[in-house]
């Protein structure tokens, strides 16, 4: 892409380009994977983990930080230790995850918006949770509610993004507020599925209270209407703290879906084995899992898949290796082993949008998509291992995003595909160029890239060398520029101001419990 932003014909090109990347498509907005899983394991090996981890919890267990959730687990059958540590019966928690849906429908204000998670289907996010974001123009530095309203705005242009992650965080906006504003912005800036960090009671019900109002729903149809999604983190290893059991708790019984996922780093939080952390990975995962079905059976849930390497030399996490990519495809193995959907990630470690960070976020998403999985996290955006939101990133992820999309198309072999006609018509030598079969399919023969700049070297340098990340930033500020918001009931806005200035005269949220 190389249009300016000025006016005349770049302004005129910049204009084409603004619509044709908000162009509605069917097949992007909605994914189904048609291609069979990798596999990293034989049936057997998938086993081995399997028992492995059930002897984890049996024996080793898992230290438990929350009363509440003690309390789940015993009633429900378990045995707590010494130390606050939950020791777990094999076939109780195998008749728990049992009780999970293997496929659910996640919902958005906009009807044309919902996603399915589970199955072949596949639902993408943008980055989230870093407290930095960065661009050409202004560089990195820490996130602001104008930043993260940005990301709503670009987010919402694209049909490849699904779900809303909260890309970064607004640190001007105290911790006991910020949820209501942000969550606010997301639900009137954009029709994507939300997320609801776990950081205590308070803030998770407001937020649920925000969406129900939003969505239109009675306090029944909520609990029984998945509209948003959270991810709670084992604190590995082996534990799990108070406000992330609190979560597990809030979300099943409001009926919203829970990742469960832990953060098993090979070499520092779990085994330096990708074997030894898959095993850690799975029995964090069935413990918290399993925690949400003794809270309410069915309650919608996702098998969440992290695990990766350190840097030996540094102890930094890697991410985009080959050790990630394997674990991804195993991961996939061991969520439908329990018939569950499965969450990747599609992160690096690379600190600018450079090619590592376009090689490892390629591997990454190879491993996932590849792997089966269901939910992509991070999916655009993501830097610096997850301290760094970029703008321009975040535009080269896109296309890299809409690659897949169009990967994924199924393609369809007739008469008029096989386009023998044509190959008649032009016959030895000669081309295609003209052909009525080629001047047909035009317009939608191929995909239609943002960055690729497919011009022999000549016209390229003579338009200025721009290269791929310039371009990036240039379709950035041209996607803000078309934005548009998405129609808001006004009567459903009034309710939801009235009810997030009444909780700030409250003062918003203990986020400790």
């Amino acid at each position: 892409m190389t249009a300016r932003r000025s006016g005349g014909r770049s302004g005129r090109v910049a204009k084409r380009q603004s619509e044709a990347i908000r162009q509605f498509d069917t097949a992007w907005r909605q994914w189904v994977n048609p291609y069979p899983p990798i596999e990293q394991f034989s049936a057997d090996e998938i086993e081995a983990i399997h028992r492995a981890s059930l002897k984890v919890l049996s024996e080793t267990g898992i230290k438990v930080l929350s009363a509440p959730a003690r309390e789940y687990y015993v009633n429900a059958g378990m045995k707590l230790g010494e130390d606050d540590v939950i020791h777990f019966d094999p076939d109780l928690i195998m008749e728990l995850i049992r009780k999970a849906p293997d496929t659910v429908t996640l919902h958005s204000r906009a009807k044309d918006r919902n996603v399915i998670i589970g199955g072949r289907n596949v639902g993408v996010t943008t980055s989230a949770g870093s407290p930095n974001c960065s661009d050409l123009q202004g560089g990195r530095r820490p996130g602001t509610l104008a930043n993260f309203e940005n990301y709503c705005k670009v987010a919402q242009s694209f049909d490849v993004i699904h779900l809303f992650g909260p890309v970064v965080e607004a640190q001007e906006l105290p911790m006991n507020l910020r949820h209501l504003q942000t969550t606010r912005s997301v639900m009137t800036l954009t029709e994507k599925i939300p997320f609801v960090y776990f950081r205590g009671k308070q803030a998770i019900a407001d937020c649920y209270e925000i969406l129900r109002i939003a969505n239109g729903l009675t306090d029944d149809e909520f609990r029984n209407t998945p509209t948003c999604y959270s991810v709670a983190n084992s604190n590995s290893p082996l534990q799990l703290d108070g406000l992330m059991c609190r979560g597990i708790i809030d979300s099943a019984r409001a009926g919203q879906m829970m990742i469960l996922t832990p953060f098993t780093l090979a070499g520092a939080m779990a085994p330096v084995t990708i074997v030894g952390a898959l095993v850690m990975q799975n029995a964090e995962a069935l413990a918290g899992l399993c925690l949400s079905q003794i809270v309410r059976s069915g309650a919608p849930v996702c098998y969440g898949s992290f695990t990766s390497n350190v840097d030996m030399k540094t102890g930094a996490p890697a991410f985009g290796t080959p050790e990630y990519v394997k674990a991804a495809f195993a991961s996939g193995q061991l969520a439908r082993r329990y018939n569950l959907p499965l969450r990747s990630s599609g992160p690096t470690a690379s600190n600018a949008p450079d090619a590592q960070a376009a090689y490892e976020t390629q591997m990454s998403l190879w491993g996932a998509l590849m792997g089966g999985t269901n939910l992509l996290l991070h999916g655009a955006g993501w830097l610096e291992g997850g301290l760094t939101v970029s703008a321009e990133k975040f535009i080269i992820d896109i296309e890299v995003l809409q690659m897949f999309a169009e990967i994924f198309k199924p393609l369809e072999v007739t008469d008029e595909t096989l386009a023998l006609e044509a190959i008649t018509d032009v016959g030895h030598g000669g081309h295609f160029f003209g052909t009525q079969h080629t001047l047909d399919r035009f317009e939608t023969a191929f995909y239609s890239p943002l960055l690729s700049d497919w011009s022999n070297f000549e016209n390229w340098s003579e338009r200025g060398s721009v290269d791929a990340t310039t371009r990036a930033n240039q379709i950035w500020h041209q996607t803000l520029e078309a934005y548009q918001p998405p129609e808001f009931d006004l009567a459903r806005l009034e309710e939801m101001d009235d009810f997030i200035a009444r909780r700030t005269a409250e003062g918003g949220a203990d986020i400790s419990r």
